[in-house]
């Protein structure tokens, strides 16, 4: 049973296994069968996307909160997962605590799919590195550069980036960056970290669910991604995950701009998801 928790557990081969599969047939692994779809914190990309991969593969995505489960405090995790895998093939979950993602998995009842946790975004990730391969043609020695919060939406993308061979760099405040990263480019100076890079990456700053303060904005102001900054990368291109708050970390002239990918990566999330499902479903060798 494959379940999909994070980049760090995958192997090279199994994270470029994921994004071929992506780009391939929708085969209907799925036909006749549910996926679970756990929300904790709610999403537009993450729900819409994995509605839709889930019914190309011919499945039907039931969308759950957290009230209908009352998983930890009406029924136990355990027993939450055993019910669920009586009618779904994949049990998928958008949550605040990795730990939750874990317990889920340790029960072997279904295939577990993490569409985000405090730690960890594997399928924003493969997005990225998706749409990444798609603009430049190739994974390995693309130059990276994140312009924010050593969050999970970075750890994950930092972690796939190692698996290919792309190099990682993230500029972000002191007290800010990612404390379980070895490999990973940390400064402080966006223009040092955007410096030839192919992709220059941005994200809020402040998370859903995070502390937002005077302090932490006033922390965040010189890493805003402008056209001064862009044009420091090596006829770079723009990615964000969303959404985007306009006029904070990212101008308008950028997001919208010529050289911005967002609505392809946006778009890449459903195709990936779908990759990631075909993945968890084939019999591992």
């Amino acid at each position: 049973m494959r379940h999909l928790l994070s980049i760090r557990d995958l192997a090279a081969a199994d994270l470029f296994k994921i994004l071929a599969l992506s780009e391939g047939a929708a085969h209907r692994v799925l036909e006749g069968k549910g996926v679970a779809l756990y929300f904790e914190k709610p999403s537009s990309r993450t729900r819409n996307s994995m509605e839709l991969a889930a019914a190309q593969l011919g499945g039907h995505p039931v969308y759950l909160q957290p009230a209908e489960l009352g998983i930890g405090t009406r029924e136990s995790v355990a027993d939450i997962a055993h019910t669920l895998a009586c009618y779904h093939a994949i049990i998928a979950a958008r949550v605040f605590d990795h730990a939750l993602l874990e317990q889920l998995a340790a029960v072997n009842a279904a295939p577990v799919l993490n569409m985000l946790s405090s730690s960890d975004h594997p399928l924003q990730a493969f997005a990225d590195l998706l749409t990444i391969k798609q603009l430049l043609r190739r994974l390995e020695g693309v130059k990276v550069a994140f312009i924010g919060e050593g969050n999970n939406v970075s750890r994950s993308l930092a972690q796939g980036c190692a698996l290919v061979g792309a190099e990682f760099s993230i500029a972000c405040p002191e007290g800010y960056g990612l404390d379980d990263a070895p490999g990973v480019r940390q400064v402080i100076d966006p223009a040092e970290a955007v410096e030839g890079a192919h992709i220059v990456y941005s994200d809020v700053w402040v998370s859903m669910g995070g502390e937002d303060s005077e302090d932490r904005r006033a922390a965040f102001e010189p890493y805003q991604v402008d056209e001064a900054l862009m044009a420091r990368g090596s006829d770079a291109w723009f990615l964000h995950c969303l959404p985007a708050r306009r006029g904070e970390e990212v101008t308008a002239p950028v997001i919208d701009g010529p050289r911005s990918a967002v609505w392809r990566q946006a778009e890449n999330r459903m195709h990936t998801a779908r990759g990631a499902m075909l993945w968890m479903m084939e019999k591992p060798q």
